[in-house]
């Protein structure tokens, strides 16, 4: 250690030549606002000079352009890319993220403490910085049958690993505020440590009950107004633009440089194809801009507000002592990522390929008892049928009730009112229930869609037109040991397999990306109206407005075989 920190003392002094030195540019000054003509001095992983003149062993020319520090994710689930961690680095680094703060809370609902470790081996190979909270609600929700449970006797042994940062969003809020057992033993284990939040709609004495418990952090903003009552009872409020949930444009007017150290970006959930034509965190940066927002606000969201929130005291700043995660990029309002440095190395090709890989988990996960259609069939009631209603661009949905039509002795779907039916298929080999119901907004005329992604439980979720072909999407997600499958007239028209816990593939990731493309395509040829209908079926199984009591929700509920509502 002694001779490491001599070495960054003599490079950061000039008397020895540093590591790796960036000649000609600017970098962003985070806490002035000022763009700073500098040279850029690295020793190792570290940044050792600027405000100067620096000789190195290697000089990058980078004249007109512009260093900021690298960006940070700070709540995010890698299972949602679709592919595996050492996928996602690969993916996603070049695009000048450099830190991700994840949860994996997807593989742990369905494999438990198999995959956290699966993640914390890969977050030791990984290039870019991969953190890891650890997964405090697995199960989600008694409502449905989930593939593991994580009490804190299972958590505590993951809680000293270096790649660990704390506990992972306490989204069972209800249970905070009743104070149930469970949720109590995990977030008394974890006082001192860092707890992520997660509250969509919780506000006043609730709110403040909430937090008391030692929770800092919120990405289930989707207002400013719901925001700012945060922001003032001291949360770090993480703006979200995932490919379902995209609340940047609800949040922008908070998006300022006085609110900007208590702000973050994330993602939460963002698939290859959306990162191929969109971006990532540059793509919250980029659009922030255009509407508005100070590039010195933005920034500082993207990293070193972000790492303060988590307690990375390391990065986040183009300054001598800190971590050399940089991001060149052409300029503030682009936002164009051309070269990036992660802890000191550039990212190139080939530093890729000195990753050791990971063993593949969970890959048969997906033990869902075979269907027919006449599973699919719902029974008429007296009266209205309660429908979950979709609301486009937002995870949380509405309950609903409509008079549906007939057929024979079953409740049809009503195309003129855009209701179909959904089903949830328990899939872990466990009580093979099986619930139906009906959904509102996905613009479906015919066929059926089906996933084994199904937050949180990650049961088969499948939406369609017809039972017929509803059973055989379903069938088909057996045969490829998970993903998506979309039908049409009893053929299979599209599909992508996710043989790792039913969530992830096994193939690099512009294999998925070019097959969503194309899965997309059948999707859109059944009409549907969403922009991205697999990741909403996916969360259709989530409760509808979590907050209010049962009796309020018009969910599925798998195990009690009925809808609640």
């Amino acid at each position: 250690m002694t001779e490491r920190l001599e070495r960054l003392i003599d490079q950061g002094t000039g008397r020895e030549p540093a590591d790796i030195v960036l000649k000609g540019g600017r970098f962003f000054d985070l806490v002035t606002g000022e763009l700073v003509a500098s040279d850029i001095a690295i020793s190792g992983d570290t940044i050792v000079g600027t405000c100067g003149g620096y000789n190195g062993k290697t000089e990058i020319d980078i004249s007109g352009r512009i260093v900021v520090p690298g960006f940070i994710d700070t709540h995010l689930h890698i299972e949602s890319s679709l592919v595996t961690p050492h996928e996602f680095d690969r993916c996603v680094l070049p695009y000048g993220v450099t830190t991700v703060i994840c949860d994996p809370h997807e593989i742990a609902n369905v494999l438990g403490a198999e995959g956290i470790r699966y993640f914390l081996e890969s977050a030791e190979q990984t290039i870019m910085d991969i953190r890891v909270q650890l997964s405090s609600c697995v199960p989600a929700t008694h409502l449905e049958t989930s593939g593991a449970d994580l009490p804190i006797e299972k958590l505590l042994p993951f809680r000293d690993h270096k790649k660990v940062i704390g506990l992972a969003e306490f989204m069972n809020f209800p249970g905070v505020i009743h104070k149930d057992p469970v949720c109590m033993a995990k977030l008394a284990a974890f006082q001192g440590d860092h707890i992520d939040g997660h509250a969509p709609l919780l506000s006043g004495n609730d709110l403040n009950g909430y937090l008391s418990a030692g929770i800092r952090t919120e990405h289930e903003c989707t207002s400013a107004e719901e925001a700012l009552e945060k922001i003032r009872k001291g949360m770090h409020i993480l703006v979200r633009e995932g490919s379902v949930s995209k609340d940047l444009h609800a949040l922008i007017s908070i998006i300022t440089e006085r609110l900007s150290p208590h702000l973050a970006l994330c993602t939460d959930d963002r698939n290859p194809l959306d990162i191929a034509e969109q971006g990532h965190l540059d793509y919250m940066i980029r659009t922030a801009i255009k509407h508005g927002v100070e590039p010195l606000a933005i920034y500082r969201a993207a990293s070193i507000s972000a790492a303060r929130a988590f307690g990375l005291r390391d990065r986040g700043l183009v300054a001598p002592g800190w971590r050399a995660d940089l991001v060149i990029i052409d300029s503030l309002e682009n936002c164009k990522a051309e070269t990036i440095f992660a802890a000191g190395r550039e990212v190139t090709p080939e530093l890729f390929a000195t990753r050791k890989p990971v063993s593949p988990v969970g890959l048969d996960s997906v033990k869902a008892r075979p269907v027919n259609a006449a599973h699919f069939g719902v029974p008429v009631a007296d009266g209205e049928t309660p429908v979950i209603g979709v609301m486009p661009g937002k995870i949380i949905t509405e309950h609903r009730r409509y008079r549906l039509p007939m057929k024979g002795n079953q409740t049809a779907v009503d195309l003129d009112n855009d209701i179909i039916k959904v089903a949830v298929i328990e899939r872990h080999g466990k009580n093979g229930n099986h619930a139906n119901g009906f959904v509102q907004g996905f613009g479906l005329k015919k066929g059926a869609i089906a996933s084994t992604v199904g937050h949180d439980s990650h049961n088969i979720c499948v939406v369609g037109v017809s039972e017929d072909d509803m059973a055989m999407a379903a069938n088909r997600l057996g045969d490829i040991k998970g993903g998506f499958v979309v039908v049409e007239d009893g053929k299979v028209t599209g599909e992508i397999a996710l043989p790792i816990a039913g969530l992830m593939s096994l193939e690099p990731y512009e294999t998925v990306r070019d097959t969503l493309h194309d899965l997309r395509k059948a999707a859109y040829a059944l009409g549907t109206t969403l922009e991205e209908p697999f990741l909403q079926v996916a969360f259709l199984p989530l409760p509808v407005i979590p907050h209010l009591k049962i009796s309020d929700m018009g969910m599925v509920d798998v195990d009690q075989f009925k809808l609640i509502g």
